[in-house]
């Protein structure tokens, strides 16, 4: 049995796309937009051997399977495509005969790419799960690619969190501008308060906030690199006086009764069973009537397992943990916090990463001569699948704003938000 009869024998309705592979077999329209080429036995033995979506992302990362119709840094319309292929499981007979048909040989699994981690239930050997020795491997498996690659697919902003368009046809620019000042205005930023920037990454909200409303501002990150690049940007634009950035686990960060906290992309790397010592932190580093701002991505429900996908916990975010806003919004609670505010803003993130896309697309060359074409489509398959998890609502993203009550219940909190004026 060829290959693409294989694959024609599952498929449940007509294929969208077109399909061959390297023994000359294949299906689907001739003249479809996408196409979608095996072009040889590893990547056969990719598809054939790993659960979920781990085959197609080992075969194609290798360059294994590769898609025509849709560029690399990019993939968004076939990943669209892709996701209207449907596929039935096999009878008990079907499955003997492909058995058969594919050949033992074809059923032993490859060695992975180098850019895939090790599956969870291995990398005790860096400590058990969000220990700080494993946190810290994690971080510098997905922050320490490299700067240069950074700069080239985030902009000059550095900022790798969602922005926030104030308009349908803002830069990518102006719209992360527009979230770092959202944070501020939330937080009642004003001159002379402190505050803690808890995963820093390259200290856009640091900067921000020194440079706008004049607040003494720490930031820590796990990442090497990130804390690199922030401390020569801080440096270069004078802000030395008020900004700080440290290379540290978060809950080594000095000091307390800040004035505000925002954490902006790091609860999805702390784990669903840490929230309480998270927002118990927070609580403790905050003074009475202090806010923080937590902002991070989020499942549509509380229900779903925390776990991502295979693809994402092997390639993009190791031992990274997905849950509902409302599960956030109860274990701020619990730590004895008042939330005040919270808002999805999913499609803000498609839209950012519809950005950060193009900018991959358009400097490709660039990005594989700095980290190989292998890494670099780890990116743009992680980005575009995931704009289209924001899209179909299959992720979002909550900023949850809350307060630290000063015994006898006041929060130095307006009647009415001040933020949207």
């Amino acid at each position: 049995m060829k290959i693409a009869e294989i694959a024609q024998l599952l498929t449940v309705t007509d294929p969208p796309l077109h399909f061959s592979a390297y023994d000359g077999s294949s299906f689907g329209p001739a003249d479809a937009q996408i196409q979608l080429h095996l072009h040889n036995e590893r990547g056969l033995r990719y598809l054939a051997t790993a659960p979920g979506d781990l085959g197609l992302a080992r075969a194609y990362v290798s360059g294994d399977l590769t898609l025509d119709g849709a560029h690399p840094g990019d993939p968004y319309e076939a990943l669209r495509v892709l996701g209207d292929w449907r596929f039935r499981r096999p009878t008990p007979k079907e499955a003997t005969e492909l058995v058969k048909a594919l050949g033992l040989r074809n059923l032993v699994p490859p060695e992975p790419p180098e850019q895939e981690s090790l599956p969870r239930w291995r990398r005790t050997v860096e400590g058990l799960r969000h220990s700080r020795t494993r946190d810290a491997e994690a971080i510098h498996h997905h922050y320490d690619v490299s700067n240069a690659f950074y700069e080239l697919v985030l902009g000059p902003s550095m900022a790798y969190t969602c922005a926030v368009f104030p308009k349908p046809d803002a830069s990518l620019e102006e719209a992360q501008e527009e979230k770092f000042d959202l944070v501020a205005r939330k937080l009642g930023l004003e001159p002379g308060m402190t505050l803690l920037d808890i995963g820093c990454g390259w200290g856009g909200m640091v900067r921000h906030a020194a440079k706008h409303y004049g607040v003494k501002t720490l930031g820590v990150t796990l990442s090497a690199e990130q804390a690199k690049w922030a401390r020569a940007e801080i440096e270069r634009q004078g802000l030395q006086n008020l900004a700080e950035v440290r290379h540290s686990d978060y809950r080594d960060a000095p000091g307390e009764n800040y004035d505000a906290v925002s954490s902006i992309g790091l609860l999805e790397h702390v784990g669903v069973g840490n929230y309480p010592a998270y927002f118990g932190f927070i609580k403790d580093k905050l003074r009475d009537g202090g806010r923080l701002l937590n902002h991070c991505i989020t499942r549509p429900d509380n229900k779903q397992r925390a776990l991502p996908g295979y693809f994402i916990d092997r390639y993009v975010f190791p031992d990274g943990e997905l849950t509902g806003s409302g599960r956030i919004i109860a274990e701020a609670q619990n730590a004895g916090l008042e939330v005040r505010h919270e808002e999805n803003l999913r499609e803000h993130y498609a839209l950012t990463l519809k950005y950060w896309c193009e900018n991959l697309e358009r400097n490709w060359d660039d990005c594989v001569a700095e980290v190989g074409e292998a890494t670099a489509r780890v990116w743009g398959l992680y980005m575009a699948g995931s704009r289209l998890g924001f899209e179909t609502n299959g992720i979002q993203l909550h900023q949850v704003l809350a307060v630290r009550v000063a015994d006898g219940g006041n929060a130095s909190f307006p009647l009415r938000p001040t933020w949207l004026s």
